[in-house]
């Protein structure tokens, strides 16, 4: 393919305030580069990670406008007047909140741009390398455990000295998917006695492979099969009396739980936290979509009753160095699943990871199978 002719990807600087990661590293851009594509990027893209122009340069890169490219990256959605600025054919790939942002979906579809959302990919065992959600969640529970120690007016690890011994704090972790897990190692690693609590049974040989203690409420839930079953009203109430009596053991606890599309369940209920110890610290990771903590307040520390309560919006912008360089290979990994041996953009729908990241088809159906 003549270089006149090589797909173009463009990579924008972010906008949305406070976002610090850019959608592809100058290492990735040498791996799209070898594959016989442009790449685009815009002046300052990477100023946030630390990445300067010239580090894209010199992988291969070319600084830009990357609006009109054929291939977008991005890592926050876009904003109305950045839709404006991409042409009609345009591949968007990004984190698009399509379960919560549907006005933004449905205004790339007028715009004529086909969306793929870093959230939609299957979590299927051939995407495992495109699992933004699991690398960036990742990134999310080590920050969680760093923002509660700094928060926290004591020490993690256990400290004899001269004046006396101090003991471990004592760390909760609700929810055992990957952010919870990392949560989990990242307190251990710091010295802290550790437990971790799910609604799924199956999980606790993860959080004990972690070095973590498994919270056992006591109501048991499998059903036929070996499959959880769900709890009944009575059932869920004494579960949440369980909890909340446990929650106030502990000087630290991390919340992770979140479902697709709803609100958080609360799982830090007022009545737990007036019961934990002064100076104790919840971080909420389900700020987003309300939160776990009953007293939450999205994006903002907040202290009740002499405990700290933290809801970050978007810690994995708060390491963008590392977020980024993980981010990119997930990106690179959908980019090129989307194109044939020549380099050249065939999007087949009658895969299954292109069908289901698929939130927007501009001007163009489906079921005709290949674009």
């Amino acid at each position: 393919m003549a270089d006149s002719e090589a797909l173009i990807v463009g990579v924008v600087r972010e906008s949305e305030p406070g976002e610090r990661r850019v959608a592809l590293v100058p290492k990735l851009v040498e791996r799209l580069v070898k594959r016989g594509l442009r790449v685009v990027v815009e002046a300052g893209a990477g100023v946030g990670a630390r990445l300067p122009d010239a580090a894209f340069g010199q992988a291969g890169a070319v600084i830009g406008d990357p609006w009109r490219a054929g291939v977008v990256l991005k890592v926050a959605p876009p904003s109305s007047a950045e839709v404006a600025r991409m042409a009609p054919g345009t591949v968007l790939i990004g984190f698009l909140r399509p379960l919560s942002d549907l006005d933004r979906i449905a205004e790339l579809e007028k715009a004529g741009v086909t969306a793929f959302a870093m959230e939609s990919v299957p979590r299927i065992t051939r995407a495992q390398a495109m699992d933004a959600l699991s690398s960036q969640s990742s990134v999310a529970g080590y920050r969680s455990v760093l923002l509660a120690a700094e928060r926290l007016p004591r020490f993690f690890p256990m400290l004899t000295t001269a004046a006396g011994t101090m003991p471990p704090a004592k760390v909760l972790v609700l929810g055992a998917g990957v952010a919870g897990l990392q949560a989990l190692a990242t307190a251990k690693r710091l010295g802290a006695q550790t437990t971790g609590y799910d609604v799924r049974p199956e999980v606790a040989e993860q959080v004990r492979s972690v070095g973590a203690h498994w919270l056992d409420l006591g109501i048991e839930a499998v059903g036929e099969g070996g499959y959880a079953r769900e709890l009944t009203e009575d059932e869920r109430a004494e579960q949440q009396r369980r909890l909340t009596e446990a929650i106030t053991r502990f000087d630290v606890v991390v919340t992770t739980a979140l479902v697709p599309g709803r609100r958080a369940p609360i799982l830090v209920t007022a009545e737990a936290v007036r019961g934990m110890p002064a100076g104790a610290v919840v971080v909420d990771l389900a700020g987003e979509t309300g939160g776990n903590c009953e007293l939450t307040q999205p994006g903002r520390d907040v202290v009740t009753n002499n405990v700290t309560i933290c809801s970050p919006l978007n810690l994995a912008a708060e390491m963008p160095a590392h977020a980024s360089e993980l981010y990119a290979r997930n990106l690179t990994e959908l980019v090129e699943l989307l194109l044939d041996a020549e380099g050249r953009l065939k999007i087949d729908f009658s895969d299954e990871i292109v069908s289901g990241a698929c939130v927007a088809v501009g001007g163009r159906e489906k079921e005709s199978g290949k674009v």
